[in-house]
């Protein structure tokens, strides 16, 4: 590489390099298709053992002669964002054959969606603390009687729908034949259901009323229907991952918090719509579209979850979340989301995007809904090497009095551009409400660092996952095309030099300091749903989040914003969320359905 100095090797570093070389354990460039990337290598790196004849044998087939010339490397470099000597390429071309030979050997080996790298990301930096025991105590107010309409059940929030049928006063039975009603009747206008699971649903519904009629409670969601996002798998069930090349795909086992909340007594009456392969709003049917305006759609990717939810086709939901998919289509539909924190609820069964990314949260009509399935579907599974048993602390009759709010003042500066006027002013309502709840504000500033950095490691991790689509060309079965797509990202992620994957989890981990620092002084951030960078931030050091409904833009349009946690701490923002839900009164305003 130009103006580039080498420090001369000491006598310990050439006995590390001699013995890296006798093992084969040096790595060198990423390579695609026949197309290198280049990276700088100092020294020829051994072949791999074969059952050919030694290079000396007069039976030995001709060498094979390269395509590859020091022009090839040029072009590669521009690729990479680097520049090296001609030099340097004829050096690198001695080794880099190799090192195509390898790559192209290692794609022969098919890796399931569901073999996850032996890395695993860990949020908890070393030295953290956190409680040991389990404290969670739900809300003492009256839900009343249960209403004379269905369509009044149907918009009930879980709070209120678990009381009922505890008392006996609403049989899980009636509440699920409700909730398909509702699904067959609205969800084709919305295009948010993949697969209606009647059959399922009735028959745990009837088994949710004997069990309970006979004393056996399980707990707030015994009996409640729910929508599962389509990528969560289901025993004999399709679990089509929204995407037209699995859409037939059938599943042999149940995901980890299907069977989870199943055995909460929860009914399944639908898999839910989700932008192919957890991207977008469109799916292999069409498009999900948002309840309050039809003609738009319901943002993703847990689209259907979202817009089913909101729309009163279900008691709650599950999505997933990589970079936005609870937050985003909750803030265009109005739900209220629940991202947990990494590690919280188990992934396995559950498509991976990427797995040091991935979440499994709530989302719901009301904030207590959500922590309520947020403690059913918690904890650690042999098949999710992330997840983690951590005790979740919930204390809906505790006072906010104390508590540290952070915020940035420049989230909340008035916009001069007229279409994002009203949705600043409900942020900084919803501000001025938080205010009001007898917690201390506090003014933070992220530092200064090359945050979009990070998408490197969801790009990298997302074509890791679906290389298969990639190489056999599927990848054009899915229905959305464009720069911004899936299968463009996948070919693109190919030519990311993997010490810019390295680097960007450096980044990460600087990103994850900066985090823990600022909850030195603070218990809860409160800020717009798409704050600066906190969304790509966030996710990547794995805090969880609180998305809610905040108010109405004159179109008729929901509009949220969003508190972000400490790591393993949902029960804070959960309070403060009720509480803030209370104040603001728009929580249970209903989508006029056609």
């Amino acid at each position: 590489m130009k103006d580039r100095t080498m420090p001369e090797l000491n006598t310990n570093d050439a006995t590390r390099r001699e013995f890296l070389l006798s093992t084969g354990a040096v790595a060198a460039a990423a390579t695609l298709n026949g197309s290198a990337v280049a990276m700088y290598s100092p020294t020829k790196i051994p072949q791999e053992q074969t059952e050919q004849e030694p290079p000396d044998s007069p039976d030995s087939p001709e060498p094979k002669k390269s395509n590859l010339t020091n022009q090839t490397i040029a072009e590669a470099e521009k690729l990479a964002g680097v520049e090296y000597t001609d030099e340097e390429r004829t050096m690198i071309l001695s080794d880099i054959e190799g090192d195509i030979t390898r790559f192209k050997k290692r794609m022969e080996h098919k890796l399931p969606n569901s073999a996850a790298p032996a890395q695993v990301f860990d949020c908890r930096l070393p030295g953290m603390s956190f409680p040991k025991q389990k404290a969670f105590l739900r809300s003492l107010e009256s839900v009343g009687s249960v209403p004379a309409s269905d369509e009044d059940i149907a918009f009930s929030p879980v709070t209120s729908l678990s009381r009922w049928i505890q008392r006996g006063q609403l049989t899980s039975e009636r509440l699920t034949r409700i909730y398909i009603d509702r699904l067959k009747k609205y969800g084709p206008g919305l295009e948010c259901v993949i697969t209606l699971t009647e059959e399922l649903a009735l028959k745990q519904a009837k088994h949710a009323d004997r069990e309970i009629a006979a004393g056996n409670y399980r707990g707030p969601l015994h009996g409640i229907p729910w929508g599962g996002k389509d990528l969560l798998d289901t025993k004999g069930i399709r679990t089509s991952w929204g995407a037209n090349p699995y859409k037939d795909r059938v599943a042999d086992s149940d995901a980890a918090v299907v069977r989870k909340l199943e055995e909460a007594g929860a009914v399944l009456v639908a898999k839910l719509t989700l932008g192919a392969l957890a991207m977008g709003d469109h799916w292999f049917g069409g498009r999900t579209n948002n309840p309050f305006n039809p003609e738009q759609g319901s943002s993703g990717s847990s689209a259907g979850s979202a817009a089913s939810t909101v729309a009163g086709l279900v008691g709650f939901s599950l999505g997933t979340e990589t970079l936005g998919s609870i937050v985003s289509p909750c803030m265009r539909c109005g739900a209220t989301g629940l991202r947990p924190t990494f590690g919280r609820t188990p992934r396995t069964g559950a498509m991976a995007l990427c797995w040091s990314l991935d979440k499994i949260g709530a989302i719901c009509r009301t904030v207590e809904d959500t922590i309520l399935v947020l403690d059913a579907i918690k904890g650690a599974d042999v098949g999710d090497p992330s997840a983690v048993d951590m005790p979740l602390n919930f204390n809906a009759r505790a006072p906010l009095n104390g508590l540290r709010m952070g915020y940035d003042p420049e989230w909340f500066k008035p916009s001069e551009k007229a279409r994002f006027a009203e949705s600043r002013d409900i942020e900084i309502n919803a501000l001025k409400i938080a205010k009001s709840l007898d917690v201390k504000p506090v003014e933070i500033k992220m530092p200064d660092l090359p945050y979009g950095s990070l998408i490197t490691i969801l790009m990298a991790e997302a074509a890791a996952a679906f290389e298969e689509l990639t190489l056999t060309d599927r990848d054009d079965e899915l229905k959305r095309q464009g720069s911004d797509a899936w299968p463009n990202s996948f070919r693109q992620a190919r030519f990311t030099p993997a010490i810019e994957y390295v680097q960007a989890e450096r980044i990460r981990r600087q990103a994850m300091h900066a985090m823990a620092e600022q909850f030195e002084n603070i218990d809860f951030i409160l800020g717009p749903s798409f704050a600066g960078s906190m969304l790509l931030i966030t996710n990547n050091t794995g805090h969880p989040s609180l998305t809610i409904r905040a108010g109405f833009r004159e179109n008729g349009a929901p509009h949220g914003v969003t508190l972000i946690g400490n790591l393993f701490d949902e029960g804070t923002i959960c309070r403060v969320g009720m509480e803030m839900e209370k104040k603001l009164g728009v929580w249970d305003t209903r989508p006029k359905l056609g």
